[in-house]
């Protein structure tokens, strides 16, 4: 779904600290790369909730334009409910849509509409699919071979 590119670098105490082009806010350390990957997801899903909280904007991930461009670059795969959800958020950006607004086209509560834009809220399919519905918004599913 949504996959943002992180660099690893080596600090002074053998740390690796992970830092992420397209959201400068994200740093996190981890003792090996396998543990700073993990940490890279938290690190990424906190930045994309702060920018949700304070209204600011959400950049879509910059593709890769070489696999794993010169093994600088990290790929860092959010999960389906975070990418849906960060979407839903950039699409009322775009359009002017408020909570509110979002709820009272969907007739639902405003406390409803505030959980689909919670990350830590596990928000149902049909739940999100109605919501783009509301922006004239239609989600469509690919599946595709994942690359080696």
């Amino acid at each position: 779904m949504l996959t943002y590119n992180v660099e690893l670098t080596l600090d002074d105490n053998g740390a690796l600290l992970v830092t992420c082009p397209d959201l400068p806010e994200v740093a996190t350390f981890g003792d090996d790369e396998q543990d700073a990957l993990g940490y890279a997801v938290g690190a990424i899903e906190e930045v994309l909730a702060a920018r949700m909280a304070y209204k600011k904007d959400i950049p879509l991930p910059t593709p890769l334009s070489k696999p794993v461009e010169t093994g600088k670059l990290h790929p860092v795969r959010l999960s389906t409910q975070t990418g849906f959800k960060v979407l839903l958020y950039r699409a009322m950006r775009r359009k002017n849509v408020t909570k509110a607004e979002l709820a009272r086209r969907m007739g639902i509560a405003r406390q409803s509409a505030d959980r689909l834009l919670d990350l830590n809220h596990a928000s149902r399919l049909d739940a999100l699919d109605s919501a783009f519905l509301a922006l004239g918004q239609e989600v469509a599913v690919e599946l595709r071979e994942r690359a080696a």
